[in-house]
């Protein structure tokens, strides 16, 4: 039976068929044949409305204007799963809200505005690769550590307990300090720059306060000729078959980890035995003289048509982001755990 309708009444906010809207109301109203949909107000609550549909379902809204007039239609839910009780309850809380200047539509669409830590990210990594040199370096922690765990979440949904648990769990596992902190740095600098580009969602920095782990950047650990001759024997056993390679090379040129895994063959005369690295840490380009020694390993080392990389990671025929798994399980089987990448170059390599 349909329910008894008032005439309809007008007033400053709606032309509106009104009924005293109850449990009942919502088990026998239903949609005429002629029409797409059938919207019942209610007459105690202003713009409290159930909406029927020919298919039989059913929905809650409240219908409201904002402090500028504009009307909105606040969904409040499907009346197979919310009670007239709830839905009463919810509409009159919703319509305090407004009455109090809040506005639920405009706070519904900012939510949704917010996009994932994945979206976010690609833009991110858009901007970086134009202004950082170590864009690659962010893409692969990004990779490898952030968006595994939180690709998903909208960025108002990352915590500050979420960047702690993430670095201390990378400590644990064996990374260095400095690379467990580039997570707090790195998440840092990207709320900071979403903030700063407006983007929804920012405005809180979940990395903020966060502390760093100390780190002992003068520490330097001098391999012996018994840990060097342990350390490339394992290197060669390597599940990484340039691992064999790149440690060698590191220790004989003294070079940075990222200068090698990025040279290309055009950077090296061999026949002036000088290598030539375009952009070194301090901005300039840096000659590097090339031993006997140095010599014979890139005479070993396998090259492809079309690649111009000297030590590329063979399945991409592109540089290394990282090669952190393969060199800690190398240096583990050599009994030197504690010994860094960056710690070959400051090693001597005269027992060679």
């Amino acid at each position: 039976m349909p329910p008894n309708l008032t005439p309809t009444i007008h007033d400053k906010e709606f032309t509106m068929p009104t009924v005293t809207l109850d449990a009942n109301t919502v088990r026998t109203a239903t949609c005429p044949a002629d029409k797409k949909k059938l919207d019942l107000y209610d007459t105690a609550i202003p713009g409290f409305v159930l909406e029927v549909r020919p298919s039989g379902g059913k929905t809650w809204y409240l219908r409201y204007r904002d402090a500028r007039g504009k009307q909105h239609q606040h969904r409040i839910g499907d009346a197979a799963g919310i009670t007239f009780e709830q839905a009463r309850t919810a509409a009159q809380t919703t319509r305090a809200r407004v009455i109090l200047g809040e506005n639920p539509a405009e706070e519904k669409r900012a939510l949704r505005a917010i996009p994932t830590l994945e979206d976010f990210a690609q833009r991110y990594l858009d901007y970086a690769k134009g202004a950082k040199r170590s864009w690659d370096t962010d893409e692969s922690f990004l990779r490898n550590h952030v968006l595994p765990r939180w690709a998903k979440r909208h960025l108002d949904e990352v915590r500050q307990q979420d960047i702690i648990d993430l670095q201390h769990g990378m400590r644990a596992s064996g990374y260095a300090p400095a690379t467990a902190n580039r997570i707090v740095i790195l998440t840092r600098y990207m709320w900071n720059l979403g903030k700063k580009w407006k983007v929804p969602g920012t405005e809180t920095n979940p990395a903020s306060g966060v502390e760093l782990f100390e780190e002992n950047n003068k520490r330097e650990r001098f391999l012996t000729a018994e840990e060097v001759q342990r350390l490339v024997a394992c290197v060669r056993n390597s599940d990484n078959p340039q691992l064999q390679y790149i440690v060698p090379l590191l220790l004989l040129l003294g070079c940075r980890k990222r200068e090698l895994l990025d040279s290309q063959w055009s950077h090296f005369d061999l026949e002036r035995r000088t290598w030539r690295i375009p952009l070194s840490k301090n901005g300039k380009a840096r000659h590097v003289p090339l031993s006997a020694d140095v010599l014979a390993i890139l005479a070993q080392v396998p090259r492809w048509d079309g690649c111009p990389y000297v030590v590329p990671n063979p399945k991409t025929r592109k540089p290394y982001v990282s090669i952190f798994y393969s060199w800690d399980t190398a240096r583990k089987q050599a009994g030197l755990p504690e010994v860094r990448m960056h710690d070959l170059r400051h090693s001597t390599a005269s027992f060679w």
